[in-house]
């Protein structure tokens, strides 16, 4: 029983590591996409950021799962220590694994955050120049629509 949840508890963190290993891949994506704030896909930057966020809603469900059963075995585990220790051992490189992992995850979620600045203040410089060429034209539009009620200016009304 004991043995067979631990091999259940070793193929979670294996399944971890593999979503850790697909969420680094999107976040290359989205470096690479960000790369040139002038030339963002936005839609493809929505999808890249709907893909990562079904994979940490796997990883949640993975540590509620996981740590469900290891609350479960914890107790016969620490009793028998020796029984399982090739198990641990294992199992302890795996979650060494999971940490260099998350450490590299969280430094590239940190760049591209920064590049998802730069990003949306070039959009916003450029919304700003739009709304003011927009409104420039519309100040001009409005003037020269009142110069047709501009009565003549150097017509004589004397009668």
């Amino acid at each position: 029983m004991v043995s067979a949840s631990l091999d259940m508890l070793e193929e979670s963190l294996v399944k971890k590591i593999e979503i850790m290993k697909l969420i680094q891949d999107e976040n290359e994506k989205q470096k690479e996409l960000l790369k040139n704030p002038e030339e963002v896909d936005e839609k493809a930057f929505d999808e890249i950021l709907d893909i990562k966020d079904g994979y940490i809603d796997q990883l949640t469900k993975l540590d509620d799962g996981f740590q469900s059963l290891f609350d479960r075995v914890k107790d016969d585990v620490g009793q028998n220590k020796e029984l399982y220790k090739n198990q641990i051992k294992r199992m302890q490189g795996l979650i060494q694994e999971i940490t260099g992992l998350s450490a590299s995850i969280e430094a590239a979620e940190h760049r591209n955050k920064k590049l998802a600045e730069i990003y949306f203040s070039t959009a916003r410089r450029k919304m700003e120049f739009s709304r003011q060429t927009s409104t420039a034209a519309f100040n001009y539009y409005q003037t020269m629509n009142n110069y047709k009620d501009v009565p003549p200016q150097f017509l004589d009304n004397r009668n």
